[in-house]
């Protein structure tokens, strides 16, 4: 893997950090958002155009944070061929809370028991939607510092967005996201250029504790999104002209400056709406727009509109949408496969789009493109940060091997199982009543969950949960149950040792928030 790097070769600077390979995993079943509409009553198109979802998945009594975050990652170690003990820091990102003391990073370590590897830094990171990119930022600032021992880190950005009955609920979804970093990386993150906005707010916050369902002033939310992407972007341009200054450039930075822009997306609009707003930008902050031909061609009686005055303004949307229609279809609509099909993600939301473009493209289409990165968790904290694609592209290099890696995606996505909104409405109102007892044994069944896909088996009457993995191929039985109910010392793993390289497994078959 182009990560690794004897210490003594190691100079103050690696190389190129950034994300080297990336696994995602969404659940085996979605509800449809037509069928949805019917079911709750509400006018057709509603949440299919309104919001611009087709599909939502969802997680039965069988799953939960722990089990999400246990399959993406032992996915991507198996199909990048990883040994445990080449992994020194691992963070998880999530807003799902289990436990108020206990760090899903923990559960995880038992993946790592059997190579010995004790020795990995890290831990979990919270705060809405952005606890996945401050847990990505660790990992990269870990990598470029001196405590970096050579060895690769591990993010992993992992959530279920459930909502209660109402308009709300078709925002919903769930997945995971694990991210390999190190230097030498396809996707290299560009020193400097990162431009973050935070500020207290109670948009979206979830302060009851034995509820999954969260308090959300959706018209507040989308205005501390908008606000907090207007803040960013004017933070990151600011960045890349102080740079392009200091190279002898005069040149304006603009949207065409990105190959491809993704965001977090909690629905597929607000994601189009985003891309208009950033034209709006880059359109007030030009000395001498070109209001006669080009993007900005008829939009001269918007010069003078301040920004915070147009959240919620039709007339200032309605023209940026369609004036930055051709660039939304060319930099951004292509990153909304998952989010379009599996829903809000939360934390992995916007890197789910990320993994989306390199999915629905090839290789050499990839090389070399700056990727921007906006990434929105609510509270509220944000980050619009860049990428850049690496220009080797010929077969067997990073990049190749990257998007290999996820041209399934579409597979997978069509060997989920569709179930009634009826069905669906069963499983919320389950995981409402059961998801935070003791003494459970879940009821949904294990065969309707994708092959190798961890799964709870029981909760004990101390709180603990075991959990299974489904077995790789259905001629083989589930892997044994993790069980936790004994003694630490009972655990303690020998001394280290190097693990065999794995074969790579086979791949697996409204009042809405701006979180």
């Amino acid at each position: 893997m182009p990560g690794s790097a004897p210490i003594a070769c190691l100079g103050p600077w690696p190389k190129d950090v950034g994300i080297i390979a990336m696994e995602l995993y969404f659940p085996s079943q979605y509800v449809d958002q037509a069928e949805l509409e019917q079911f709750d009553g509400v006018a057709a198109g509603k949440y299919t155009i309104g919001l611009g979802q087709a599909r939502m998945g969802f997680c039965s009594d069988r799953e939960d944070i722990n089990s999400l975050c246990l399959t993406v990652v032992q996915r991507l170690m198996e199909r990048n061929g990883l040994s445990y003990d080449s992994i020194g820091r691992l963070e998880v990102g999530t807003e799902t809370i289990i436990d108020k003391s206990k760090s899903v990073k923990t559960v995880l370590m038992q993946l790592f028991e059997d190579s010995g590897n004790t020795d990995v830094e890290g831990i979990d990171t919270t705060n809405a939607c952005y606890g996945g990119t401050a847990a990505l930022f660790n990992a990269v600032n870990w990598v470029e510092s001196s405590s970096w021992d050579g060895r690769y880190a591990l993010v992993v950005a992992g959530d279920i967005a459930v909502y209660a009955t109402g308009s709300a609920r078709p925002t919903g979804g769930a997945g995971a996201v694990a991210m390999l970093v190190g230097p030498n990386a396809p996707l290299a993150f560009e020193r400097g250029l990162r431009g973050t906005h935070m500020q207290h707010a109670y948009d979206f916050y979830k302060p009851d504790m034995v509820s999954e369902y969260p308090v959300v002033d959706g018209k507040l939310s989308i205005e501390c999104y908008l606000s907090a992407l207007d803040h960013c972007y004017s933070v990151y341009r600011n960045k890349i002209h102080a740079q392009w200054q200091r190279e002898g450039s005069d040149k304006h930075f603009s949207l065409e400056d990105f190959g491809f822009l993704v965001f977090h997306s909690p629905y597929c609009k607000l994601v189009q709406k985003s891309l208009a707003r950033l034209m709006l930008n880059d359109f007030l902050n030009h000395p001498s727009p070109n209001t006669e031909t080009g993007h900005f061609a008829g939009l001269d009686a918007f010069r003078d509109v301040k920004p915070e005055e147009t959240y919620f303004d039709r007339d200032v949307e309605k023209a940026f949408m369609k004036a930055s229609a051709e660039l939304f279809k060319r930099k951004t609509k292509p990153s909304l496969l998952i989010s379009n099909q599996n829903g809000n993600m939360y934390t992995p939301s916007v890197y789910g789009c990320l993994a989306s473009v390199i999915a629905e493209h090839t290789p050499s289409q990839l090389a070399g493109q700056r990727v921007g990165v906006f990434s929105y968790g609510s509270g509220f904290a944000a980050t619009l940060y860049s990428l850049r694609i690496t220009q080797d592209h010929t077969p067997g290099s990073g990049l190749d091997k990257l998007v290999s890696s996820l041209s399934d995606l579409r597979v997978r996505l069509n060997s989920r199982t569709k179930v009634s909104p009826a069905v669906f409405s069963e499983s919320m109102k389950l995981r409402e009543e059961t998801h935070h007892l003791a003494s459970y044994i879940p009821q949904s069944s294990v065969e309707d969950l994708f092959l190798g896909t961890w799964y709870l088996t029981r909760v004990d009457d101390k709180h603990r949960r075991e959990y299974a993995r489904r077995a790789l191929d259905d001629d083989l039985p589930a892997e044994p149950e993790r069980v936790r109910s004994s003694t630490a010392a009972e655990h303690i793993p020998s001394p280290a040792k190097k693990m065999p390289r794995i074969p790579a497994a086979t791949a697996g078959p409204g009042a809405a928030s701006s979180n």
